[in-house]
């Protein structure tokens, strides 16, 4: 079963609509009690209500699932609650941090609600035994959704990956190739995204907060999941390959030098960028446009299935987030006078 374009703007354009409204009613709610405070790791230099991604998610579900719902095709009951679950317990780190065990052990429990329970013939690696690659699927969706807490570090940041991304998504889905469970959620998260950007770009009014992003990156992981489980590998790495590159060399570059690399930085590459004189605004709408190009990347991967291709057009997705990153890493006085 499919839906229609015209069906899925509508699903979109609700979504926003909701999402818009929800940030208005609560955000005296949050400059009172959710109020993030600058330092040293900031990039924001005034204290901004964080816990917009409360409407974010909420317009999600209750547009993309109460959709699914009356189609028959709803989404997994286990991801319904994961994604409040993890939610959850972002807001109570937003307000309240959490020890770092207890708060990766309750996100293992949402992101194993969600890749443990999954039909058994659903499978990445059949030569695998379904149980180790199920236990490697769990590591990569943890590290997924903390990735995309740790990038979500700029205004408009996370809109910038994730808006192409759910687009790209939904394009597949309006061709039959994704369920349309899938295709809805990715919908209504694309349109409240949108209707968050508003109250985002720069200078941010209100920022999503954990709250926003680890269920954000779980209901992602998991459209990119399915996206993978169907044969297009290639394609659910490309989308992402941006936030994957970053977060993961920024990562192994923290563990090398021996720093405690749970702990809150700004060494992000994008972070860098700022520092090396980079705007917020052309720092996002670089990652933006690099996005739309994977975005075009994955399209054509699973337009042209076949592994050749795939090898091709990752090497050629990964060539341009090297180029980006490397751009980010480098001070503009050093481009200019190198253009000079």
């Amino acid at each position: 079963m499919t839906a229609g374009l015209p069906a899925l703007l509508v699903v979109a354009l609700s979504a926003a609509a909701i999402c818009a409204a929800l940030i208005v009613l609560l955000r005296p709610l949050l400059q009172r009690y959710a109020l993030a405070r600058p330092n040293a790791r900031s990039s924001h230099k005034v204290p901004t209500p964080q816990g917009a991604g409360i409407a974010v998610i909420a317009a999600t579900l209750l547009i993309g699932g109460g959709y699914a719902w009356t189609t028959g095709a709803a989404p997994p009951v286990l991801l319904l609650a994961a994604t409040p679950l993890i939610a959850l317990v972002g807001l109570v780190d937003d307000i309240r941090p959490i020890p770092v065990l207890p708060r990766l052990l309750l996100q293992a429990i949402a992101v194993g609600l969600v890749v443990l329970t999954a039909p058994g013939e659903l499978r990445l690696v059949p030569p695998l035994p379904l149980a180790l690659e199920r236990a490697l699927l769990l590591i990569a969706g943890l590290w997924f959704v903390n990735l995309v807490n740790f990038m979500d570090g700029l205004d408009l940041m996370t809109a910038a990956e994730a808006v192409p991304i759910t687009a790209a998504l939904t394009a597949l889905g309006v061709f039959g190739l994704l369920p349309l469970s899938v295709t809805l959620i990715a919908a209504a998260l694309c349109g409240a995204l949108l209707g968050f950007a508003p109250f985002n770009r720069p200078v941010a009014k209100v920022f999503l907060g954990d709250v926003g992003s680890l269920p954000i990156g779980l209901l992602l992981g998991w459209c990119l999941l399915e996206l993978a489980w169907r044969g297009h590998i290639a394609a659910a790495l490309l989308l992402p390959l941006y936030y994957l590159a970053d977060a993961t060399l920024t990562l192994l570059r923290r563990m090398l030098r021996g720093e405690p690399f749970w702990a809150a930085h700004r060494t992000h590459f994008y972070q860098r960028a700022t520092d090396n004189g980079f705007t917020v605004a052309r720092v996002v709408s670089d990652v933006f446009a690099l996005n739309l190009v994977l975005a075009a990347l994955a399209g054509l991967s699973v337009a042209l299935a076949s592994w050749t291709a795939d090898v091709v057009l990752l090497m050629l997705g990964a060539g341009a987030v090297a180029f980006a990153l490397h751009r980010f890493a480098r001070p503009r006085a050093m481009e200019a006078s190198r253009r000079g």
